[in-house]
Formats: C-alpha cells, sequence, structure tokens
C-alpha cells in the first residue's frame, strides 16, 4: 500500500496544483512579452500557483470524505487484499469489507495534513528552469518533479503520520479482522499478511 498510496497522494496534491498553475501560465507569459516580465518573475508566479494548488488540493483532501467521496482519489484495499475482496463479500462480509475501506480513507483524510509541509518545501526548492519545464515539458512533469524531491522525506515524516491516522480510525484493525477471516477459510491456499502497517 506504500506505493499505492504516496502515488495517490502525489496525484492528488499535484494535479490540481499543476492544474492552477497552467491556468496562470498563459497570463505569465503574456505580461512576460507585453510588459517585460522576466523568466525570473514568471517562474516566481508560477512557484506561488503550484503552492496555492497544493494548499487548495490538501485543504480539499483533508475532510470528511476528502478522499472516500472522490471518484478519483478514493483508495480501496491494498492489493493482496483486492484479490480477495470478491471471495469475502461471497462469504457475507461485504459490510466488513465496506468498513475496513471506509477506514483506510479516513486515515488517509486525517494524514494528508502532514503532506502540504513537504510538497511546500519542494516547491522552494524549484529553480526557474524547473518550474517553466513542468508546465511546458510532459504532463507528468510536476508528479516525476515532486517524485523525485519528496519520496524520501514522504517516506520518512510521513509514513509515522498515516500509521497514527489509521491506528486512530481503527482501519488497522478492520483490516486485520477481514483478512483473518479469509486466512482461516479451509479453501485458503495462500495466506494475506493481515498487518496493514506492512503496506503503509
Amino acid at each position: 500500500m506504500k506505493t499505492y498510496f504516496f502515488a495517490l497522494l502525489l496525484g492528488a496534491a499535484v494535479l490540481p496544483a499543476t492544474s492552477d498553475a497552467q491556468i496562470k501560465l498563459p497570463k505569465l507569459l503574456s505580461k512576460g512579452s507585453s510588459s517585460g516580465v522576466s523568466e525570473g518573475e514568471a517562474g516566481q508566479g508560477i512557484k506561488e500557483a503550484l503552492t496555492q494548488g497544493v494548499a487548495n488540493a490538501v485543504l480539499n483532501l483533508n475532510k470528511t470524505d476528502g478522499f472516500f467521496g472522490s471518484e478519483v482519489y478514493k483508495m480501496f484495499l491494498p492489493p493482496d487484499a483486492q484479490k480477495i475482496e470478491k471471495t469475502l463479500r461471497s462469504a457475507g462480509m461485504g459490510a466488513q469489507v465496506d468498513k475496513a475501506v471506509l477506514a483506510i480513507n479516513r486515515g488517509a483524510e486525517d494524514a494528508v495534513a502532514f503532506a502540504k509541509p513537504i510538497f511546500v518545501d519542494a516547491i522552494k526548492e524549484m529553480t526557474v528552469t524547473d518550474a517553466l519545464k513542468i508546465l511546458t515539458g510532459p504532463k507528468d512533469g510536476a508528479t516525476n518533479y515532486f517524485k523525485e524531491k519528496t519520496t524520501a522525506k514522504l517516506t520518512a515524516a510521513f509514513s509515522p503520520s498515516v500509521q497514527t491516522s489509521l491506528d486512530k480510525v481503527e482501519a488497522t484493525k478492520y483490516y486485520g479482522d477481514i483478512v483473518n477471516t479469509y486466512n482461516k477459510f479451509p479453501t485458503t491456499m495462500k495466506k494475506i499478511n493481515p498487518d496493514l502497517t506492512s503496506y503503509v
């Protein structure tokens, strides 16, 4: 879940931020050609737009149903557990699966606030060349930039926060319950790790 969670977090925070900056980019560039705005000033404007975009994205995700109510960012069971979800639902455990999914999303909604300063620091470190390259380069330019600059910091600083948030909403308990039940089925050939923390 670690890779999945951080990839989702990057997308959730970065894509809206990039969109905000792209809206402002034509204005910044047209200003530059007509009123002598330098590349440095345009780059600073882009960085400010990205910072505002990250702040808005985190604000939208750091609330009830920020993740769970989103068609784009809703989190599901870890990949191993997704393979057994149909079996669990067929065995009458649909409500327990739904409870685990809801708790994982509530944990993400609580924890996402801790990511904001890490993204803001990455934007502060951004050069003018980086900023212009993000907005004029490939669509995944921003994601790649933030992945390179933030993944290690997110893993070190954010994982404990995610763990605290998951524990607070009992996501680890609900996930452990459904996986332990599956592991006890006589038809289970390959047991699943019931420890949600191993994915985070």
